[in-house]
Order: C-alpha cells, then sequence, then structure tokens
C-alpha cells in the first residue's frame, strides 16, 4: 500500500471531536491519516485498556532561559513536560534578559532547536518601550502572541499605566495574555506582608488587586477591540465578570488554584506555596470549581514557575513567588476527573480544542485527520505517587510530592514520534515550533 501508515496505535479509547470511540489511529509523515481499522503499519503500538487523548497543550510555562538556568532551562522544563504527557508549551518572556525584542525571540527559538522535546512557542514581552513594535513581533512565527505584567511578578516586565496599556493594546491584532493584578494597590498595602508569614501573601496581594487590574483590562480591551486572555484566574468574582465580556475575553485556571486551600497550603507547605496571584481560601477553590462547571475558564494552565530549593528557604517575603507544575498539570487534573469533578470531555477541550481556539494554533489539538500526531496516552484505572525520583524539573521539588493520584501518564506522542513512554524519556529532543494563524 502507496500510502500505508507508520504507526498505529491500537486497542485504545480514542478520543475525537465526535466522542470517544475504539479504533485504530493511523500516522504518516507525522500527521493523522485515519481513524478505523488499519491492521498494517510499520509501527503498531498497543493501548489496550488506554485511553489516547489529544496531545495536552500547556499554554503558560516558565522554563527561565536565558539568564535563570540554575532553575530550569528549555531543555529541564520540556523533560518535564513530556514526562507529565504535555505535547506542546507557550513559554513566557520574564527570563533574563526578557523576551522582548525580535532578536531576543529568535535566540529562544534557536536555542529550543532540537533541544526541548516538546513542540514550543514563545510569547513577547510588551514594555513601554515597545509598544509600537508589537504588531511586527507577534508576527514572528513562533510567538504565541504578547504577554503583559499589569502587576510586578517575578522578572523586571511591568506595564502598569491604563495609557502604555493602551498603546500595546493598539499594536497588533492577535490575542494578548494578561498578568492581572494592580501595581498601584499592591504597592499601597506591602505593609500587609507579615515578616516570616507566607500566609499573609493573600492578604497583600488581595482579591481586590486582581479585580481592579480584570476590570481595567476588560475596559481597555473594549476600547481597542483586542482580544484577551486572563491567566490564572483566582477568584470567583473575575470569573463572573469575565462571563459578561467574551466577545472581548478568554480566561485561564491553574490545577493549583483548584486543589491548593490556603488554609493547609501556607502551614504545610510555607513558602512553597507563594505564586502569584497567591493561593487563596478553601472557598475560593470551591469557586472557582463552580464557574469552571459553568463553562467559563476556556484553558488550564500550569503557571509552571521554578526556584530553587535554596531560593525558596529564604524567610517571607524575600522568598520567590512561583512553583513547578508542568509535570503534574495533567495528573492532577485526571484525578479531580475521577473524583466527580469535571468531566473527562472538559478537560480534553481545556487542555487541546480549547487551547486551539483561543490562540489560533495550526495543526494542534484534535484527534482528526490532518491534525498533527500528537496524542497523551493515559491509563485512568492507574493509581501512582508523586515521588521525587519522578520529577524532572531543574528545581527539584514539586508542592504535590507524596500525593497519591488516580489517572497516570502513560506515553506522550507529538507528531508521530514517542517522547514518553512509561517513564521512559526518548534518547532524542525533536520539538519544533508551533504555528498560529496569526504568524505564518
Amino acid at each position: 500500500m502507496i500510502n500505508a501508515p507508520e504507526l498505529v496505535l491500537t486497542g485504545g479509547t480514542v478520543h475525537t471531536p465526535a466522542g470517544p470511540v475504539n479504533a485504530d489511529v493511523a500516522v504518516r509523515d507525522g500527521r493523522i491519516i485515519g481513524i478505523g481499522n488499519y491492521p498494517d503499519a510499520a509501527r503498531r503500538v498497543d493501548c489496550t485498556g488506554l485511553d489516547i487523548l489529544p496531545g495536552v497543550i500547556d499554554s503558560q510555562v516558565h522554563f527561565r532561559e536565558p539568564g535563570l538556568e540554575h532553575k530550569e532551562d528549555l531543555e529541564s522544563g520540556s523533560r518535564a513536560a513530556v514526562m507529565g504527557g504535555i505535547t506542546a508549551v507557550f513559554e513566557m518572556p520574564n527570563t533574563s534578559p526578557n523576551t522582548d525584542s525580535m532578536m531576543r525571540v529568535h535566540d529562544k527559538l534557536e536555542r529550543a532547536h532540537h533541544r526541548m522535546f516538546c513542540d514550543h512557542a514563545f510569547y513577547v514581552g510588551a514594555t513601554n518601550e515597545n509598544a509600537p513594535d508589537l504588531a511586527e513581533l507577534e508576527r514572528i512565527p513562533g510567538t504565541a502572541g504578547v504577554k503583559i505584567f499589569m502587576g510586578a511578578s517575578t522578572g523586571s516586565l511591568l506595564v502598569a499605566e491604563d495609557e502604555a496599556l493602551a498603546r500595546v493594546l493598539a499594536s497588533g491584532t492577535r490575542r494578548v495574555a494578561i498578568h492581572a493584578e494592580d501595581e498601584a494597590r499592591m504597592n499601597a498595602r506591602k505593609d500587609f506582608r507579615v515578616e516570616g508569614d507566607p500566609a499573609s501573601h493573600p492578604v497583600w496581594r488581595d482579591d481586590e488587586s486582581a479585580m481592579l487590574a480584570t476590570r481595567r483590562i476588560l475596559k481597555l480591551a473594549r476600547a481597542a477591540r483586542r482580544p484577551v486572555h486572563i491567566l490564572h484566574v483566582t477568584t470567583p468574582a473575575e470569573l463572573e465578570v469575565i462571563a459578561q465580556h467574551r466577545d472581548v475575553a478568554t480566561c485561564e485556571v491553574t490545577p493549583q488554584h483548584l486543589t491548593l486551600e490556603a488554609e493547609d497550603a501556607y502551614p504545610r507547605l510555607g513558602t512553597y506555596a507563594q505564586m502569584n496571584p497567591p493561593i487563596r481560601s478553601a472557598a475560593h477553590v470551591a469557586g472557582l470549581w463552580h464557574w469552571l462547571q459553568q463553562g467559563v475558564p476556556d484553558v488550564i494552565g500550569s503557571d509552571h514557575a521554578p526556584h530553587t530549593i535554596e531560593e525558596k528557604a529564604k524567610p517571607y517575603p524575600a522568598s520567590p513567588s512561583g512553583m513547578p507544575g508542568v509535570q503534574t498539570l495533567l495528573p492532577l487534573m485526571l484525578d479531580h476527573v475521577l473524583n466527580g469533578r469535571m468531566t473527562l470531555a472538559r478537560l480534553i477541550d481545556m487542555t487541546s480544542a480549547g487551547v486551539q481556539r483561543v490562540f489560533g494554533l495550526v495543526g494542534k489539538g484534535r484527534i482528526a485527520v490532518g491534525y498533527d500526531a500528537d496524542f497523551t496516552i493515559v491509563d485512568m484505572k492507574g493509581r501512582f505517587t508523586v515521588t521525587q525520583d519522578w520529577l524532572e524539573s531543574r528545581c527539584g521539588w514539586s508542592p504535590y510530592t507524596g500525593m497519591e493520584l488516580q489517572g497516570r501518564v502513560v506515553g506522550t506522542i507529538i507528531r508521530g514520534h514517542t517522547a514518553m513512554w512509561e517513564g521512559q524519556l526518548a534518547n532524542q529532543a525533536l520539538g519544533e515550533p508551533l504555528r498560529f494563524a496569526g504568524a505564518l
């Protein structure tokens, strides 16, 4: 057969746009060529008893290269990604130097080429100075778009004033990712930080700092007629407001804000629970789940933001904000599925098709003929414990170490190449830049 498949996944439950089917998936030249019965192939992978999901995409990670490689780099972060079933990532611009020019975007793309195990795209960081250039920068192939930090977080990227924000939104057309915390309010509330007490972190960076920034960016986005994507939403009130602005806004929630509760996390984890925006109360977690079940959040991203154990051991507030999460995104969310908090179909949408829809990804996000052969293969009956030796991130820790989860990642296949199978990484990194409708 001239067009015989090079790879067939057989025996598994395949999660197609029409729903789950028991069928083979045939692959040739890195793309899906059929779903059905394919008895002949150069290579067959037995997925009996397993679920074959569209490749999971993590649309918010910080892999720290260049400049902060002691925490993480593109290679180590991508190893953690594929070990956790992630086939593609969008990497953030708050590196050292910041990713805020054409030269620095190309530098990251060159660093990533066949050093990263997963496919990838890089955000351009907005600054007060580069606003006029953003329309050009967002169209560089391999860019995920523009990222705005409205409130200071890790690094020096910051666009805090409405006039500057309006200039950024006026330059370009693609959806802009937003870290929505209000810088002025947080500066005014610094005295709410209690030395040595990370539980004061959400008191300082309170609900209102998030809501103020979200309301401001929604107003500015509507005036500019520019779509925005509000990252790591932590308050139910924000989701209620975003639901009324669907013409200009999409949004993300994270596994940690759906899992960790302040009442337990800060006493148990201390500064290891510190991130921006903060881990909040059990009532906040319940509220996020309510709005997730109402269909409001569009995607789940990990906000993987590693720091070393030595850095996190500093007393609050000298300790840096952020935690690793790319490797645990899918296991945590599968556990939530199996505990009845969401359906597998909703999880698939928020980690594959939803990402494609929000960002205009080309060839990714679903198991369908013509799409890239990206698959995340999981054992829904499998149980495992998050252990130190399983973790691939250079930072060497996780807030979930010791947690037993149901739903185990078995394999990660990217464009027909097996990047990970049963805990064994491929010998070669073959990650390629992602393609977007707005940057071709």
